[in-house]
């Protein structure tokens, strides 16, 4: 089998994403830390211990997938 994967995510999902993200940023941001760097932590070693307990952010993030995630992000960066 050699054939290319292709991945295709609905809209839905990336907008659920996007409020699941936003809710642990916000969690991280009012326990005093970096939000940015502790999820890029997290999405680098899948530790959940980067993420805070607080407001259920870790169970949360916990529920994106990795790979979902990246290809959100990167769509979302690259968009015109």
């Amino acid at each position: 089998m050699d054939m290319t994967m292709t991945f295709s995510f609905d809209e839905t999902r990336d907008a659920d994403m996007k409020q699941t993200l936003q809710t642990v940023y916000d969690a991280l941001k009012e326990k005093g830390y970096n939000p940015i760097n502790q999820i890029v932590g997290y999405i680098l070693s899948e530790d959940p211990t980067y993420i805070t307990t607080h407001h259920n952010a870790r169970s949360l993030i916990r529920k994106i997938d990795r790979d979902e995630l990246l290809q959100a992000l990167l769509k979302s960066y690259l968009k015109d």
